[in-house]
């Protein structure tokens, strides 16, 4: 059971990371630091971008959710 847990939390790891990097706009160095190369206008998600998001989000829930119960399950 111990290695589902961790063969679950890999690949979910391994999917979030490249959800993440579908998810980033403007690649340049400006962004890395922080800048924004939009101007600062706010844009809502729309179509793709959203599913992706909202994909993320229930990713990093279940992902959040496999570790704790790692934790309280195997910590003896």
């Amino acid at each position: 059971m111990e290695v589902a847990f961790q063969l679950a939390s890999i690949i979910m790891s391994v999917v979030l990371i490249a959800l993440i990097l579908l998810q980033v706009k403007g690649g340049g160095l400006s962004s890395l630091l922080g800048g924004d190369a939009g101007g600062g206008i706010a844009r809502t998600r729309r179509g793709l971008e959203r599913t992706l998001f909202q994909i993320t989000v229930g990713l990093s829930a279940a992902f959040l959710i496999i570790c704790i119960l790692s934790v309280i399950t195997f910590s003896n």
